[in-house]
């Protein structure tokens, strides 16, 4: 079975698309993602992204992370799929129906509510999300916030001074939190513009994380660090993301196809 597939990326972000939602597909396990995601055996990506039909909105989005773990929600994926489908949709995904609309250059997202409570993030025991009582190896007090996936937030005086590829692992997969966690580690670069690190669970480091921005911009508002709409630095380059108190957050950036293919699908099942 000879499969078509795009790939595309966010800022670096890279991603491989399956649209399914004409033609179903065989079902996807894991192991499949991880091996299609693999940058020596296989086509390689970040994520893998699989469109599908959906009763709730005008498609369904699944997202792979590139250890093959399947989650909730990816910012970059979900411009990147805008500019796929080239007009606004509402799009079912596993943290919650969002909503796209292709801009220049890029695409405009919105998001949808975030979500703080301990219990939402989630993590493992009752504590104020605002200003978390826990450290790890001089990083401490984060914010936590769901976005439609899980984040921690740490604001630090020079976010480029620290090592997320050693301290991030190990926030992630830390018992506090029993769905893993996203870490971002950010500091102020100027008025209403952060720099921002991500570990993102499941994929490690990245040039580029739609959701950890969108976090790091919520926590940063709500901190009093910056006010809406905040731009923020990535490795990869920038975002903007626009929040008002109990309101969606709206994310616009850019995105990219970088080429089309096709793989057969029994060399990767």
């Amino acid at each position: 079975m000879r499969v078509p597939f795009i790939k595309m990326h966010g800022l670096g972000n890279d991603f491989v698309v399956l649209d399914a939602r004409k033609t179903a597909l065989p079902a996807i396990s894991g192991a499949f993602a991880s091996r299609i995601a693999d940058r020596r055996e296989g086509i390689g990506c970040d994520q893998m992204i699989v469109l599908e039909p959906s009763q709730a909105a005008d498609f369904k989005m699944r997202i792979f992370n590139s250890d093959g773990g399947e989650v909730e929600a990816c910012g970059n994926a979900s411009r990147a799929v805008a500019l796929l489908h080239g007009t606004a949709a509402s799009v079912e995904t596993a943290g919650g129906t969002i909503a796209l609309e292709p801009a220049a250059g890029g695409a405009s997202v919105d998001m949808g509510i975030p979500k703080f409570e301990w219990d939402a993030i989630p993590l493992a025991y009752p504590m104020d999300t605002m200003s978390m009582p826990v450290g790890w190896d001089g990083l401490a007090a984060p914010m936590a916030v769901n976005v439609g996936n899980p984040h921690v937030i740490f604001f630090v005086d020079d976010a480029d001074a620290v090592d997320l590829a050693a301290i991030g692992p190990v926030i992630e997969t830390d018992e506090l939190f029993p769905e893993r966690i996203n870490v971002n580690v950010a500091s102020r670069a100027g008025e209403d513009h952060l720099t921002l690190h991500v570990w993102e669970r499941g994929a490690g480091l990245t040039r580029a994380c739609g959701t950890g921005a969108c976090a790091t911009a919520v926590a940063a508002i709500r901190k009093g660090i910056a006010q809406s709409p905040v731009t923020v630095t990535l490795p990869g380059g920038d975002l903007t993301i626009a929040w008002e108190q109990g309101g969606s957050i709206r994310m616009t950036g850019p995105a990219t196809e970088a080429y089309r293919g096709s793989f057969e699908w029994d060399d990767y099942s």
